[in-house]
């Protein structure tokens, strides 16, 4: 680990009173649930119509947004 990382974590640890393993912990269930959150929208979007990104691009541009 980064040792400017570890010392911010020792720091975070002691004004929280908390453990490094416990922070750990917590950003990586953090990071875990929105990975989660992301499949799951990937799940319920994956019946949507494909769109390539030349026709994106071509919309935008004949609606002036562009």
């Amino acid at each position: 680990m980064d040792p400017e990382l570890h010392r911010a974590l020792r720091i975070k640890a002691a004004e929280t009173d908390r453990s490094i393993s416990d922070l750990i912990s917590d950003a990586v269930k953090s990071a875990l649930a929105e990975d989660a959150e992301d499949l799951q929208a990937f799940e319920e979007r994956a019946s949507e119509p494909d769109l390539l990104f030349e026709t994106v691009v071509k919309a935008l541009r004949a609606d002036g947004k562009i």
